[in-house]
């Protein structure tokens, strides 16, 4: 992909100016493999999202298998966190790296992504953030990961990214 001189994070619904606009579409919506005591702690850790110190920060959007689709509820927990531990994994790197996810699959029109994860992070914790990928892309939910895409940003000066 070509490097790019801003990104705009839009609330709400947007039509791209312009045949070059790139737009990914996603809703914030409950966790949906997660605990009563997990999402406390998630939610008694987690940090805001735009802290000026956050000067980094990386999309990925993320589309899993049609196998992970085909499975019920209750199994798709049972990889995600029995198997996979990934709300234990990512409490760990809480609140150094700040996350959203936004659910793709829930909108009426079909997206390229199921997810869109974003992340939050000071440059002196980008080795925190790798290791924290490092552990999830090991996991065994990650076998059911048919794309993704690794989008890293920096800051440059206040509201513009590259």
């Amino acid at each position: 992909m070509p490097d790019i001189e801003r990104l705009d994070i839009v609330a709400g619904n947007v039509v791209p100016s312009s045949t070059n606009d790139w737009v990914l579409r996603g809703v914030t919506s409950n966790e949906r493999y997660v605990t009563r005591p997990e999402k406390e702690q998630l939610l008694g850790r987690q940090p805001a999202l735009g802290r000026p110190e956050a000067d980094c920060a990386v999309l990925i959007p993320l589309r899993k298998s049609s196998k992970w689709w085909a499975l019920t509820q209750d199994e798709r927990r049972q990889i995600f966190e029995a198997q996979s531990h990934h709300t234990q994994v990512g409490l760990e790197y809480l609140p150094v790296i700040a996350r959203r996810l936004h659910h793709c699959r829930d909108l009426a029109e079909p997206e390229p992504f199921d997810f869109l994860t974003w992340f939050e992070f000071a440059k002196q914790d980008t080795a925190a953030f790798d290791r924290l990928l490092v552990k999830l892309r090991a996991s065994e939910e990650w076998n059911y990961i048919e794309r993704e895409v690794e989008i890293r940003l920096t800051r440059t000066n206040a509201g513009a990214s590259e």
